[in-house]
This record gives C-alpha cells, sequence and structure tokens, in this order.
C-alpha cells in the first residue's frame, strides 16, 4: 500500500505519478514489499524569514512486514531528483536489510551445524 503525503506543497498529479511509478520499480525487485504499508513525504522547505532557494524533501518510510521501519529521507533543490536519490538510496538500503537477514539465517545455520557435528563426534567417541 501506497501512501503519498504533502507537506508545505500543493499536491500534483505529476508528483504523485512519479512517485508511484519509483515505488512501483522498488516493488519488482523486492516482492516482500507487497505486504508492507509504504509513505512517501513529499516536502517544500522554504523560509519566509530568510530569502533563498526552495528546498524539497523526499522522505521514504516503510512499516509492516520483513522491511519494518526502513527509512530514507533526501533534499534537493528539484522535487524530481530528490525522488530519484532517495529511490536510489532506498534500493540500497533494502538490499544491505535483506543481507543483514541472510547473513544471520547463515550463521544460525552454521552454529546448528557445529553442534550437530560435536554431537555426532561425541557418540562416536562412546561407541568406540
Amino acid at each position: 500500500m501506497i501512501h503519498v503525503k504533502f507537506k508545505n506543497l500543493d499536491k500534483s498529479a505529476m508528483a504523485k505519478e512519479a512517485v508511484e511509478e519509483r515505488v512501483h520499480a522498488l516493488v519488482q525487485k523486492f516482492s516482500d514489499l507487497r505486504e508492507s504499508k509504504i509513505q512517501v513525504t513529499l516536502e517544500m522547505q522554504n523560509s519566509p524569514a530568510q530569502a533563498g532557494p526552495d528546498l524539497f524533501k523526499v522522505k521514504f518510510h516503510i512499516s509492516r512486514g520483513r522491511y519494518d521501519g526502513v527509512t530514507v529521507e533526501k533534499s534537493d533543490a528539484n522535487l524530481y531528483i530528490a525522488l530519484a536519490d532517495v529511490a536510489d538510496h532506498m534500493l540500497e538500503a533494502l538490499n544491505r536489510a535483506g543481507d543483514r537477514a541472510r547473513v544471520k539465517e547463515r550463521r544460525k545455520a552454521r552454529e546448528l551445524t557445529k553442534k550437530v557435528e560435536s554431537l555426532l563426534h561425541l557418540e562416536d567417541k562412546k561407541v568406540s
């Protein structure tokens, strides 16, 4: 489920479509995201007290599912560049999160294998 939130920014169908396109590309690569809730916040930061260029901030937050709690936030002077940056960084973050899970599973499997081998080795000594 994808939820696009506009903060200090007028709602734009084009921006929402761009977000959905980026998120669907991530969902195709990481099928576990289908069960997750993905919230994308598009925000414009400007200061009424100080003149200067507007800054757009894009934040991806995933809740529920395998990647629960993964959050990435990027800023740029252009909304679509910030969106592209955050989508690329989210891809890296999801890869790392998946790698951590695989490393933990492998470690547990190796520990179990060592325990079984040590028990078998003890049994062989008892039989001899």
